[in-house]
């Protein structure tokens, strides 16, 4: 997961009772297989005092910033949509590396061209 972050910030008072969502996120990036995946990802915890709600701002390779309601977001939904988006930055990289443009623009006419299945042939040849 932080190998497509370069900061994970998370914000929260430890007496706010709305704070297992950044606990539990906390803890999926302190595990050694995820420092491990980016070792220059800073995570940082701001202990808060005051009321404002539990948050979590994270920041990736591109410089996109999205930050989150811990509140009504769980760790779980931040982890997967990470996931997400990493892998379009990693098909982006790819089609970028290879010369190709980004993003892929599939001209309309292709879109309704006839495709054909994808079973292998004996499979095709047995249903006759």
């Amino acid at each position: 997961m932080l190998k497509f972050l370069s900061k994970v910030k998370i914000e929260f008072n430890a007496l706010d009772p709305r704070v297992a969502s950044c606990m539990e996120f906390l803890a999926q990036c302190n595990a050694r297989k995820a420092k491990e995946s980016n070792p220059a990802c800073q995570v940082l915890v701001k202990r808060r005092t005051d009321d404002f709600p539990p948050q979590i701002t994270v920041t990736f390779v591109n410089g996109v910033e999205e930050a989150f309601d811990a509140t009504s977001t769980p760790a779980q939904a931040i982890r997967t949509m990470i996931l997400e988006k990493g892998q379009v930055l990693e098909t982006e990289q790819m089609f970028r590396e290879a010369g190709e443009k980004w993003p892929v623009i599939i001209p309309e006419e292709e879109l309704h061209q006839f495709a054909p299945g994808t079973k292998p042939r004996k499979a095709e040849e047995k249903k006759q």
